[in-house]
C-alpha cells in the first residue's frame, strides 16, 4: 500500500472520529506528534487559568480561608469521585492524594492485614515497574511475609493456600501487554487471597471495572492518560466491603475521624478517607481537578475503541513503511492483550528515538532496545499515527 493511500486513510478515519474535537481541549505544540502520554499526558487548555486563579485569588486573597471556602479540604474525595467512573468505581471508593508509590505501600500492607494471618506469601508481578517491587519487598519485611515474584501469565499456578495478597499491573509498562484483570482477580479470590492492581497504564485508556470485577484494592497515577500534570496526585481505591476493616500503615491527621481534635489517640475516619495521610498538595490537586474536565461526556468504551483502532493502524503503517527486520513489535497483536501503547524492539533504539524527537515525533526509549509509543485517544489522531510511522521509517533508514 502506498504512502499516499495510508495518508488518505488516516484523513478519512480522522474525519469519522467522534473524539476528534476533544483534541481542541489540549494545548499541544504546533507540528508535534505527541506519543508519550503513557509517561506524561498533554496539558489540558483549562489548567493554566485554573491554576492562576488558585494562586492569585484562593491562596493570594482568601489565604487560609480557602481550606473551607474554596473546598480545599474536600478535594481528595471530590476528585476521587471524578476519577471513579473512569475506572468503574462507585462514589466514595477512591481518594486522591500522595504518590503511586505511597499508595502501593498502603494498599499492600492493608491487604495483608485483612488476609488470613496464616498466609505468609505476597505475590508480585515480576515484570512490574521496579518501584512496585521495591515497595512489595518492604511491605513483606514489615509484615513478616515472604515475597514471591511471578510472571502474570503464571500467576494462577503460583497461587495457593500460602498466598495472602497478589500485586499485579493491569498493563505492562514496557511492552503494553494488557493482563486479564477480571480473570486473575477471580483466580486470586478463588485461592483465598486479596488482589491489588496497579492501574497506572490503563486508567483513562480502557475500561477497568473495579467494582464489577470485585477488585480489593487498586492504585494509579493521574499524570499519564488522565493528564493531571507532572507529579500530580495518585489515587487509592478501597472496595466498599473492605472499608470498615481498612487498616492503613500510614495513619495521619487527615485520615482521623476528628482531624481537628488533635487527640493523641488515632481513630480512623469512615470509608476510603482512611487512605488520606497528611496535608494534600493543593496546587497539583486542583490542577488535576481542572484537567479532568476533558473527560466530561466521554465514554471510556469509545476511548478504548479508538485506542485499538489507532494502535492497529500504527502497526499497519509501520509494517508498510519501515524496512523489514528493522523493528519488531513486542506488544501483543490480540486486542484482549493490548493496552494503549505500542512497543517496538529496535537496534540503536536510543539514537532512533532522538532522531524521531528531532523530527517532531515524541515517544520514549526504554533500555536496552525498546521504543514506546503511547496512544492517548483524546488527542492523538490517525494522521499522527501515520506521520509517526513515516518518520520512523526515515530515521531507521538513515541509520542503515
Amino acid at each position: 500500500m502506498s504512502e499516499r493511500t495510508l495518508a488518505d486513510r488516516a484523513a478519512a478515519l480522522d474525519a469519522a472520529d467522534e473524539l476528534a474535537k476533544r483534541r481542541e481541549l489540549f494545548a499541544l505544540p504546533e507540528g508535534v506528534v505527541y506519543l508519550d502520554g503513557n509517561s506524561l499526558g498533554a496539558l489540558p487548555a483549562s489548567v493554566p487559568g485554573r491554576l492562576a486563579d488558585v494562586v492569585s485569588r484562593e491562596w493570594g486573597e482568601l489565604l487560609i480561608r480557602s481550606w473551607e471556602e474554596s473546598g480545599w479540604w474536600t478535594a481528595p474525595q471530590r476528585i476521587g469521585d471524578r476519577i471513579a467512573p473512569l475506572v468503574g468505581a462507585a462514589p466514595g471508593r477512591i481518594v486522591a492524594g500522595d504518590s503511586t508509590s505511597v499508595n502501593v505501600f498502603k494498599a499492600v500492607v492493608a491487604a495483608v492485614r485483612l488476609a488470613d494471618p496464616a498466609r505468609d506469601e505476597i505475590l508480585v508481578d515480576e515484570t512490574t515497574f521496579p518501584t512496585d517491587g521495591y515497595l512489595a519487598e518492604s511491605a513483606a519485611r514489615m509484615t513478616g511475609k515472604r515475597l514471591v515474584p511471578v510472571a502474570p501469565v503464571r500467576l494462577a499456578e503460583a497461587l495457593g493456600p500460602r498466598t495472602a495478597v497478589a500485586l499485579v499491573n493491569h498493563v505492562d509498562y514496557r511492552t503494553g501487554r494488557l493482563h486479564d484483570l477480571p480473570g486473575l482477580t477471580a483466580e486470586i479470590h478463588q485461592a483465598g487471597a486479596l488482589a491489588v492492581w496497579d492501574l497506572c497504564h490503563s486508567a483513562g485508556a480502557l475500561p477497568v471495572g473495579l467494582d464489577a470485577h470485585g477488585v480489593d484494592f487498586a492504585v494509579g497515577c493521574t499524570y499519564k492518560y488522565l493528564n493531571g500534570g507532572p507529579g500530580s496526585p495518585a489515587y487509592l481505591y478501597v472496595a466498599e466491603r473492605h472499608q470498615a476493616g481498612f487498616d492503613s500503615p500510614l495513619p495521619g491527621w487527615n485520615s482521623h475521624a476528628d482531624p481537628f481534635g488533635m487527640t493523641p489517640g488515632y481513630v480512623a475516619a469512615e470509608g476510603a478517607l482512611r487512605g488520606r495521610v497528611g496535608t494534600p498538595d493543593i496546587l497539583s490537586m486542583l490542577a488535576l481537578e481542572a484537567a479532568l474536565d476533558v473527560w466530561d461526556g466521554v465514554s471510556v468504551d469509545a476511548v478504548r475503541e479508538k485506542s485499538l483502532a489507532l494502535t492497529d493502524f500504527f502497526l499497519e503503517c509501520v509494517e508498510q513503511y519501515v524496512p523489514a527486520g528493522r523493528v519488531t513489535s513486542v506488544t501483543p497483536a490480540a486486542h484482549a492483550e493490548r493496552g494503549s501503547q505500542v512497543a517496538l524492539r529496535c537496534e540503536d533504539a536510543g539514537e532512533v528515538m532522538r532522531g524521531l524527537t528531532a523530527h517532531g515525533v515524541i515517544g520514549d526509549f526504554r533500555r536496552p532496545d525498546v521504543l514506546r509509543f503511547g496512544f492517548t485517544p483524546l488527542y492523538v489522531s490517525f494522521g499522527d499515527a501515520e506521520r509517526a510511522a513515516r518518520v520512523l521509517s526515515e530515521v531507521v533508514g538513515q541509520r542503515g
